[in-house]
């Protein structure tokens, strides 16, 4: 078994005194996992990153056995958290989630657009605006996205302001509004695929997002939330307190 792709690194942790297990989210054949030999040196140092967009040769002689790789960077992504605290936690969590949530060797197809993106706008002002695409979208490809075509209590495709917790289905003011308070707001700039949202809309979306892979992900799989997820939403409201705009 032997391929090559590209793809960034989500995990890595040390075996022995000099060699890596990496875990790497690619573009064609989705999270793998692999040992790399001997890699660990001053001169690597800058490549074994969290973040860092690499080329890798992936081989194993019998297709049950671990991946073994030869890597090389293309990109040295994680120079651009390093400075920032808040864009530091999101590439954990994001790294995180990738790391518990996919499948190995599984094709992410359009997804992976979506994880790519958050490191290629991560230098503009509204890059928190492409982790709430992916955390949105991670619900999709999991198979626990949300209904947003309707009402689900009247049908209507018209006015809709909220998302049920109980069904992650739709739901309009008319029908929401005696129970606004139990309702996630409708994340309307998702559907109009607006990449210039109100900070209060993407603290909104997050908070969404985290109730339904919580309960829909990581309960049914008997697993803990990440940690680090978590203090992001939080993290993020006291951001936007301090920073108004985008």
């Amino acid at each position: 078994m032997q391929f090559q792709d590209e793809g960034y690194i989500i995990n890595l942790r040390k075996h022995g005194e000099r060699s890596l297990i990496l875990t790497l989210l690619t573009k064609n054949n989705g999270k793998i996992t692999g040992y790399v030999k001997n890699c660990l040196s001053k001169k690597n140092l800058g490549t074994f990153q969290i973040g860092n967009l690499v080329t890798v040769d992936a081989y194993a002689r019998v297709e049950d056995n671990m991946l073994s790789f030869k890597i090389e960077l293309l990109s040295p992504c994680s120079v651009n958290f390093m400075a920032d605290a808040l864009k530091l936690e999101a590439l954990t969590a994001l790294c995180g989630l990738c790391n518990v949530c996919m499948p190995e060797q599984e094709n992410l197809e359009r997804f992976y657009d979506f994880v790519a993106d958050f490191f290629n706008f991560i230098n503009e002002d509204n890059w928190i605006t492409h982790y709430s695409f992916f955390e949105f979208y991670l619900l999709d490809y999991l198979g626990i996205g949300l209904d947003l075509s309707e009402c689900s209590a009247t049908g209507t495709t018209e006015n809709l302001k909220f998302v049920s917790p109980k069904t992650g289905k739709a739901v309009c003011e008319e029908a929401g509004l005696p129970y606004k308070d139990r309702l996630f707001a409708f994340p309307q700039y998702i559907v109009d695929k607006n990449y210039r949202p109100k900070p209060d809309e993407i603290v909104d979306l997050l908070s969404m997002t985290e109730f339904f892979l919580n309960k829909n992900f990581f309960q049914t799989h008997n697993l803990k939330f990440p940690a680090n997820r978590a203090n992001l939403g939080t993290n993020l409201k006291e951001y936007f307190n301090k920073n108004k705009q985008l």
